[in-house]
């Protein structure tokens, strides 16, 4: 797989790079700020919960918005005003002291991301051939959990979870990477529209193509039932961790958990997808819903650190089986002239990591901290019907694939 990185584009690399210093920084901040919120400011889970599942609805909706303008007004405006906006952003949170100043600066930061996230992976896609692709998707992936695999560590030493000042450092460094992101594009000239795009499709044109494509919009369902059960992973589970009495220091063990995480990935990630590269990306996609989706239930059941230790492993084997074939599928699926548009609505399959925070916290206050183990096996129950609908997307998928594949093949003969 890595003999064609020579073939990744400049601007690609760009993207690649920055996302795993701009993954670092979040990471730095982001994954305490519910621990922040619960344990310093003393706001209840719940209130917590609704904080994250409105700004991540807020992101979920503008994520097509985003994706649709990319294709209508270029990638370049999209990406570098979201990057900026972003920045500016994070920098608020370090001066913020009320519960409303959070609520707006996370709704706004989750609607950057919205809007950056589809266009960049538009982007990828655009300047990569079709043998490239799995490649290059799959180096932002890693990108961002080798981020991700240091982010926790250092926002724990510099108290992340007790002071909102890493939120200013993490601003910074989105500055300097829509500064190089900037250079880039200017340099070659990419990203002021789509260039395999000969008609505009407006907004309400790009719903009904949408609405018409089965195999995407049960994929969404699909994913959204599984997001239920993913989410807790950085939501219900930093809280449980933080505040239930059974766990000493918590937010350390939540934050080693986090790097094992992401340090699983790096290591696995590659010899997984070389693995799984000849099938269909829904086979990856059904493995990594039923790993994730009974392993979640670990989180509930043990309170021992090696045993949690396993369990966020065989966790993170169902996440890249899951999550690193997604992209490919979606450029599969893809018309040319609505790449941003169907990353875009790719979005809307996060409504499951939206509701996923206020269920988990939910549960949580019913429970209460000392018992929390049960949301985790409850929630694992209900994202487990993922698995039987993914295998009918697969199977919908396969035909779709002979489908077009007959067709081609008609094409080639008449010709």
């Amino acid at each position: 797989m890595f003999k064609n990185l020579s073939v990744v584009h400049p601007v690609a690399w760009n993207i690649v790079i920055g996302t795993l210093f701009v993954r670092f920084a979040s990471t730095v901040s982001m994954p305490f700020l519910a621990i922040y919120l619960t344990s310093v400011k003393h706001i209840s889970p719940v209130m917590v919960g609704i904080m994250l599942t409105v700004s991540s609805f807020l992101g979920v909706f503008f994520s097509f918005i985003g994706g649709t303008l990319s294709d209508r007004i270029g990638r370049k405006r999209i990406l570098l005003c979201s990057i900026f906006l972003w920045s500016i952003t994070l920098v608020g949170f370090g001066f913020g002291d009320s519960f409303a100043w959070f609520f707006v600066l996370n709704s706004i930061l989750n609607i950057c991301s919205s809007f950056f996230e589809p266009s960049s992976r538009a982007l990828l896609s655009d300047l990569t051939d079709e043998k490239s692709k799995l490649l290059v998707f799959n180096l932002r992936y890693a990108a961002i959990n080798v981020g991700v695999a240091v982010g926790p560590l250092v926002g724990l030493y510099l108290g992340s979870s007790r002071s909102t000042m890493p939120f200013v450092f993490s601003g910074i460094v989105y500055f300097f990477y829509g500064i190089t992101l900037f250079y880039m594009l200017s340099k070659f000239k990419i990203g002021e529209g789509n260039s395999t795009q000969t008609q505009k499709v407006s907004m309400k044109d790009s719903l009904k193509i949408l609405r018409k494509d089965i195999v995407f919009a049960l994929t969404i369902l699909t994913i959204c039932i599984y997001g239920l059960g993913y989410s807790q992973s950085f939501s219900t589970m930093s809280q449980y961790f933080a505040n239930a009495p059974k766990f000493h220091d918590g937010v350390k063990m939540y934050a080693y958990l986090t790097t094992i995480n992401a340090v699983t990935v790096v290591l696995l990630q590659f010899p997984i997808v070389s693995r799984m590269k000849n099938f269909s990306p829904t086979v990856s996609m059904m493995i990594g819903n039923i790993i994730v989706s009974l392993s979640v239930a670990g989180f509930g059941l043990f309170t021992n650190f090696y045993f949690l230790a396993i369990v966020m492993i065989i966790f993170t084997i169902g996440e890249i089986f899951a999550f690193t074939f997604t992209d490919v599928f979606v450029d599969q699926l893809a018309p040319e002239d609505l790449k941003g548009t169907y990353f875009g609505a790719m979005g809307f399959s996060k409504l499951g990591f939206v509701f996923g925070p206020a269920l988990g916290g939910s549960l949580l206050s019913y429970f209460g901290y000392n018992k929390g183990g049960y949301a985790f096996v409850l929630i694992s129950i209900i994202a487990f019907i993922s698995f039987p609908m993914m295998i009918f997307v697969n199977r919908l998928f396969q035909k779709r694939n002979k489908i077009n594949l007959q067709n081609e093949t008609k094409l080639t003969v008449n010709s």
